[in-house]
């Protein structure tokens, strides 16, 4: 298992979910492969000593290292938490060109020395473009392979129904983000349902407020992240670990039947453009994913599934053109 960008907060909290059999089975063996820049090496190597002071019975080798070619080299799970920061005053489109030059070059690892059935989870934003143009530089790899992480935004939707309900956050199923990890998500719960004294229910019938499921509902999921950062004054590490674990948990060992949310490749469903990586219900079984199909989609949730699907394509084709550039550059170098 290789974890980019482990020097961080994030990585620190996720560690131990995956080392204790949270992540990938209670009897799943670990070698980590712990990747980040040279300056935070010798942060990471304290997290190694760490672990070993923890004494997880699965986990049998850390390997710590700046070299992206030594961490990738025969790994079959990918998270991938390291992505350049936006700093201040910049653009979007700047965003993408620093993170397009970092995706191109570990996807094109990825495929030259990971292990070809390699499952990657992008965490770094623009998760959901970063993961594309990862999948793009690997063409040994199946596009499947390639995920982005849109389960914290499902367990925040989770929670807050949960709590509005004052019900345990497992009595709330089917929740769902589609489109991209970004303000434009769309957090629905028009096909959720609620255990309740009287049974199975759904969210709407016993909430029974539209304008807050379409209006406040949807806000506080859409910039919980932000909330979380001017209160804390340091992004989400914690609720971002588990919901990495539950992520790779289910995709790995199964969600039990369960409809959860990933960022994956469309293959056209519900009119979202095939290709784009796109947040979708799904479930998940023996290592693989199934878009859940045949939900009800009304007028307001087809308009707030085209505009997140909107700005994927804009990302896209931003991330598309300089890779494009890149290839130009390179084949005119050889001429």
């Amino acid at each position: 298992v290789c974890v980019t960008g482990a020097a961080g907060q994030i990585g620190y909290a996720l560690l131990p979910h995956i080392c204790s059999g949270r992540t990938f089975g209670p009897s799943t063996k670990i070698i980590l492969h712990l990747l980040d820049i040279p300056r935070a090496q010798q942060a990471l190597m304290g997290v190694k000593m760490e672990l070993e002071d923890c004494g997880f019975d699965l986990l049998e080798e850390v390997v710590v290292t700046s070299d992206a070619n030594v961490a990738f080299t025969g790994i079959d799970a990918c998270i991938m938490l390291g992505a350049f920061p936006r700093g201040p005053g910049m653009e979007r489109k700047d965003l993408l060109a620093k993170n397009c030059n970092i995706f191109k070059e570990q996807g094109r690892l990825l495929n030259e020395v990971a292990s070809k059935n390699v499952k990657v989870v992008v965490v770094g934003n623009p998760a959901n473009t970063n993961a594309l143009v990862a999948q793009q530089c690997a063409p040994s790899i199946p596009k499947e392979n390639f995920t982005a992480l849109t389960r914290l935004d499902h367990n925040r939707a989770q929670s807050q129904i949960a709590m509005r309900l004052k019900v345990p956050s497992s009595a709330v199923e089917n929740c769902t983000i589609w489109g991209n990890h970004s303000s434009t998500q769309y957090p629905d719960v028009s096909n959720s349902v609620v255990a309740t004294a009287q049974g199975k229910q759904k969210v709407g019938d016993v909430i029974q407020n539209p304008g807050y499921l379409h209006g406040e509902f949807i806000k506080v999921v859409q910039q919980r992240g932000a909330a979380i950062i001017n209160a804390r004054k340091l992004s989400s590490a914690m609720s971002a670990a588990k919901a990495i674990s539950d992520h790779m948990h289910d995709w790995v060992v199964g969600s039990n039947g369960k409809t959860v949310s990933m960022a994956v490749p469309s293959d056209g469903s519900y009119g979202i453009e095939k290709g784009l990586i796109y947040s979708f219900p799904v479930v998940c079984s023996a290592g693989k994913y199934t878009i859940v199909q045949n939900l009800k989609v009304d007028l307001f949730s087809r308009k707030m599934m085209d505009e997140t699907m909107n700005e994927l394509k804009q990302e896209r084709d931003t991330a598309l053109a300089f890779l494009n550039k890149d290839a130009d550059t390179i084949a005119r170098s050889k001429l």
